[in-house]
Formats: structure tokens, sequence, C-alpha cells
């Protein structure tokens, strides 16, 4: 077979050949890939040298290049572009990988000479990087079961293969979910309260299905203002359950036995290795190394919050029966009546701001805002295949014309692209034997299409979601390592959040919406009135918003501590984590569980508090630039080489201070949030 991904790659910069790669290629390239590979991890393991840093530590670092590229191409397309056959190709590749993997961390020869580099590695005269990497590879060798027992060993085999392919049919099942429901709307007075923006689209989306009147789906440009604005409260509660029941519903795509399935190996496999749950497996080497440290730390801030959020469930209760509503305010009733209290209020709304926000400037202004904080040059270009034609490519350059990355942008929902927003990378960064190797860098999200009326608008919180992956993406693009393991965002869980977070904060900075946002039709500047409107409107509601986030975390963290086997009802497991942070009735039919991908499809487990975590460092280093100037090029310098360049070679705590100066607080948080208001 001709197969592109075991080729050299003749696009610029050896971007990958997209056009030319077909789901059949995957399996015999990986194979292949598997076989090259692992003649690599022969030679390092029977090396007859004393082991040291580069014979042993840095040669198995740079193993396996080619596997790299295949595997990152596949999952990557898998989230992004796929489609049955790509999705048959990643479950028959998963196990390939995994016992692969499982074939390097159970090599007891290669062990014991990555345990005699790690045991000297105070006294071989190491760098803080070389050090931190042998500390990385020594934990992911214990933790891929180097130290078990032969009967163990095998056991750990068959859990770790099985996890593998568990996650892509849990995330596949999801996404089968979200595609197979349609809200179906032939009546014009069933659109009353809808913006014209949002009717627009669903009537476009109508004629793709080749149906009259309008369609609205559970891709959030659709679902997220339908439930802001239609006055039809049946509808909002027909389309809550629908988004709310994905995978829960009984059918082939039900994920109940999966999530059973998954966090008892989970244990399983923790309990092989000698801890006593998955959180504390996970947790080693985050900046909260305990469960007892993140519950605690989900505790102050449910403290910190409850009364913000009573407070405004409160308001909302009042507002709603004072316009009108009989009865409890329901799930389906909240976005609904939030939105209309906060238009009341402060006299700002998504249909109001969105005019600001066409894609076109968010895009030019955010990539400005990183050429006036960091230096860095964007050059659009059409010479870098891609998976699809609605991806646009730039080359990122430095101020000293140095080429930094490539970086692909797909912006809207189709039905082979995962829900949600994420940055990703096709390649890494490395420094190998003084020639870099810049990544390949990618942000994937699902905004609003523009119609043939009007150019793609923006919600506020796709803006801020854009400043969020961007954030992300400077971390991947930026960062000047040696090690492609430690580079980017390879960094700990609750710290990766930081770079992304903190970007989000420009969002409400008048200094930085006047230089661009205005409207798209009549070209007229974003009004002061509204900016003002949309700083006074930052805390709005900000109490509920924590309080839910802080239930996800709850939950994340109630699956992962888990100390025996359970078949337990996952609705009623999660009705009682989530009972201290509930202010709705329960709704039967529907879980948060069933669709929780960032901890049973991603890599959240056991980690979804760290959004809540990377809130703290992301307030208290804005508070910085806000002291200093919020376009302040010492203080953006700083943050580049501190935290954005770094990536994972230091430790989290003492990066943030090399840039901060001192240790994070939580009083900017509370600051900004409005919790210390009350």
């Amino acid at each position: 077979m001709n197969n592109p991904l075991l080729q050299n790659w003749d696009a610029p910069f050896g971007a990958p050949p997209f056009p030319l790669i077909k789901p059949s290629h995957f399996k015999p390239a990986v194979e292949v890939a598997i076989e090259s590979a692992s003649e690599e991890i022969k030679a390092i393991a029977e090396n007859t040298e004393l082991p040291d840093f580069e014979n042993t530590i840095a040669r198995l670092e740079r193993s396996g290049e080619t596997l790299g590229k295949i595997s990152s191409i596949l999952f990557n397309l898998n989230s992004a572009e796929t489609n049955k056959d790509l999705q048959a190709a990643a479950r028959d590749v998963s196990p390939l990988l995994t016992r692969f993997s499982n074939d390097i961390t159970l090599n007891e020869k290669l062990f014991e000479k990555i345990k005699r580099v790690y045991e000297s590695r105070e006294t071989s005269a190491l760098n803080t990087e070389q050090k931190i990497l042998t500390e990385k590879k020594y934990r992911s060798f214990i933790l891929g079961g180097a130290g078990l027992k032969e009967v163990d060993k095998k056991r750990f085999r068959e859990i770790s293969e099985e996890l593998s392919t568990l996650s892509l049919k849990f995330d596949e099942n999801v996404l089968e979910e979200t595609n197979s429901f349609e809200l179906h709307i032939t009546e014009k007075a069933d659109l009353a309260g809808l913006p014209e923006s949002l009717t627009e689209a669903a009537a476009a989306e109508a004629a793709s299905r080749n149906k009259k009147g309008w369609v609205f789906t559970l891709h959030f440009p659709s679902y997220v203002p339908f439930m802001q604005y239609s006055e039809r409260r049946d509808l909002r509660e027909k389309m809550l359950r629908a988004y709310s029941s994905r995978a829960f519903r009984g059918n082939e795509s039900d994920n109940r036995n999966i999530i059973l399935r998954i966090v008892n190996l989970r244990l399983e496999i923790s309990k092989i290795l000698g801890f006593s749950t998955f959180a504390e497996m996970i947790l080693g080497d985050r900046m909260a190394d305990t469960p007892e440290k993140v519950l605690n730390f989900l505790e102050e801030l449910y403290r910190a919050s409850k009364p913000a959020a009573l407070r405004d469930f409160e308001n909302i209760k009042k507002f709603a029966a004072e316009a009108g509503h009989k009865g409890a305010v329901e799930r389906w009733d909240w976005a609904y009546y939030s939105e209309k209290l906060k238009k009341k209020l402060f006299e700002i709304d998504d249909e109001i701001l969105r005019p600001y926000f066409s894609l076109e400037k968010v895009e030019n202004a955010i990539f400005g805002l990183a050429t006036s904080l960091y230096g860095i040059k964007f050059i659009k270009t059409d010479k870098i295949p891609v998976y699809h034609p609605e991806v646009k490519t730039y080359e990122i350059y430095d101020s000293d014309g140095s080429f930094l990355s490539l970086l692909y942008i797909d912006y809207h929902p189709r039905p082979g692209k995962s829900g949600g927003a994420w940055m990703t990378s096709y390649r890494e960064q490395r420094n190998e034997e003084a020639k870099e190797v810049r990544p390949f860098i990618s942000i994937v999200t699902n905004f609003t299409r523009p119609s043939e009326t009007r150019p793609s608008l923006l919600s506020f919180n796709e803006l801020t979601t854009f400043l969020h992956e961007f954030g992300h993406s400077l971390h991947g693009m930026l960062t000047k390592c040696t090690y492609e393991s430690l580079s980017g965002t390879n960094v700990p869980r609750d710290f990766v959040e930081l770079p992304s977070q903190f970007m989000e904060n420009f969002a409400f900075e008048k200094e930085w919406l006047d230089t661009w946002a205005s409207h798209y039709e009549t070209g007229e500047k974003i009004p002061d009135e509204i900016i003002k409107k949309i700083k006074e409107a930052s805390a709005y509601n900000e109490g509920y918003s924590c309080y839910r986030q802080l239930s996800f975390g709850f939950l994340d963290m109630a699956w992962h501590t888990i100390t025996n086997r359970t078949e337990t009802n996952i609705a009623d497991f999660e009705s009682s984590v989530m009972a201290k942070t509930e202010l709705f009735p329960v709704i039967e039919g529907t879980n948060m569980s069933a669709s929780f991908s960032h901890i049973f499809g991603g890599g959240y487990a056991a980690g979804y508090y760290g959004y809540k975590w990377a809130e703290v460092l992301d307030a208290d280093a804005f508070s910085y630039f806000k002291e200093t100037g919020i376009f302040n090029k010492e203080t953006a310098a700083s943050f580049r080489k501190n935290i954005l360049e770094k990536g994972g070679t230091d430790k989290p705590g003492k990066l943030y201070v090399s840039f901060r100066g001192k240790e994070p607080s939580i009083d900017a948080l509370l600051e900004r949030s409005g919790l210390n208001k009350l």
C-alpha cells in the first residue's frame, strides 16, 4: 500500500498531508511504526553501557517519532472530522498503541536503567529540565506497571487495553446522541422570542436537511441561544431534556454500563499499583497532589460561593414570578430568565453584543493582542494542507522573524465534530540535537456560522471561549523547551488552564475592546456605555456559575475516590453527590455523568477541579497586569518567559512565583467574581 502516513511529508514545514490520508491507512501505518519504535526501545534496553540520562532517558524521549505523528493525526481527526470508518480505525488502533505502551513500561531491563538514572539524578549534574524529565519518565513507568509481579502485569495489560477502547466508545456515543436529535419547527408562532440571527441559522439547517421550516440542534450555537430566548417553555423543556439525557436513554448509545466499567477498571488498576483510589494515583504530580487537598479546595470555594449562589437563585425566582411565571423555576427556565434579568439590570444581552463581535474582527483582534503582548506575527497561508475546507491556516513568526508555529483554526460545528472547543497539536516543540522542531497547533471550536445575510457574529461566551483556546495555543506555540514531553501544554492538569483562563480577562477590558470592537454593518465603535455594562455584568450570577462548576468537580472526585468496586445506579450516585450544590428539582431521565466527556472520554479524570484551581492563578496573574498596565511589555515578557515558554520544565509553583514575585492569592478571584461583596 502507498501509505502517506509512512512517507516524508513535503508540504511546507513538513505539515501533515491531510487530503492524501484515508481511514484505511492508519492501522497498517501504526503497525509499521510500532515495529520500528520497538527496535529503538530494544536498542536502549540492551545497551551495555552504564545507563545515564543521554543513553536512556533522552533516547527514550526521542523514540517513536513516526508513531507519535500518526497517532496525533488519528485522534485529532477523530474529534474534529470523524466518520464511521475513522471511528473504526481509532478502535482498531487504540489497543495496539496501549499494548505497545505496556511493552515499554513493563520491560524489566529498560525499567532497571530508568531506575538507575532516577536514583542518581541528584548526583549526576543534570539540569532542572533533565531532572524533571527523569522524574516524569520514572513516574510513568511506575504508573505503567513497571514494579508489578508477572500475574499483576498480565491483568494490568488487560485493563489498560480495555480502558483505551471504552473512552473512545463513550465519546462516540455522546457525538451520536448529539447529532441524532433535532427540534423541527414548522409554525412561525413557535419561534416566539428567538432572535432573527438564530431563526435564520435554523432555517438554513432545515434546508440542509431538505426540510421546510426551522431545525434547532443540540450543538451550542443552536442550543444555547434557544434556551436563552425561546418564549415557548415547553420547547425549552424539550431541548433541555434532550441535551441532558444524551447517552442516557437506554438505547445502543447509552453510556451507563461504560461509566461503571471505566470507574471500576480505573479503581482496579489503581489498587494493583498500590493506591487506594484512582484520584490518589493521578494527583501525585499535580499542584494539588492529594485527593484531600482537592476536596478541601473545592469545599473552601463551596463555602465562599454558597451565599452568592443562593442569592443569584432567589433573584431569578423573584424576577420570574414578577414576570408572570407560575410554579417552580426549573432548569429549563434558568437561561431564559437569567438573560432577561441581565438585560433589565445592565441593558445588555448577547443579541445586543453580537453585532460588535463579528468573527473576522474577533480573530484579528486576538491576533493583534498577541502581537501587542509578545511581538509575534500571523501570516495567513493557503499552502498548508487541511482536513476540511473550512480550516484556516497561519504561519506564526516571532518579532525577530524566526518561525514559531503553524496554527490551524476550525471554527464551526459539523456532524463529524465533537461538541465544545479545544486546542490540540499535530506536532509538539522540541530541540533535537541543536535542531529546533517547532509545533503545529490547532484550535477547534463550534462557533455560530455565518448566514446568507450576516457574517458569523459571536456571543460574548464565544468571544471568551476563543480567548481561552487561544491562550492554550500561545502556550503551545511560544514554548522553548528541549524535550517534547515537557514542552507547551505538557504541564500538570491544574496548571494548564492558567494561560487559557488568563486570556479571557481581556474580554472585559475597555482598553482592549476599544481597539477593535465595532458594529459589523455601520462600523460604529462599541459604545463606552456597553463596555461599562459588560464590566458591571462580569460578576452577574457568578455565585451560581461557581456553584455549578464546583458540582462537576465534586462529581468527578466522587467517581474517582471510590474505594470498592461499585454497581451503583449512576443516576442515584450522581444525585447524592450533587445534592449539596443542586438548586433545581431533579429531572428524571437526565444525567450529567453520561455525557461528561472531560472525565470519561478525555484527560480530566480526577482533574476537573483544575479549572477552578487555575482561576485563582489567572485572577492573581491578571491583577498583576492591571497593576502594571494590561499591555505592559515587561509584564508580558515575564509571563512569556516564565510561564508560556517554560512548559513543564520546572515545578508550576516555582514558575508562577518567578513570574509574579510571590505566591498566588485567592483575593483577586473573590474580588473579580464578587464573592467578597455579600
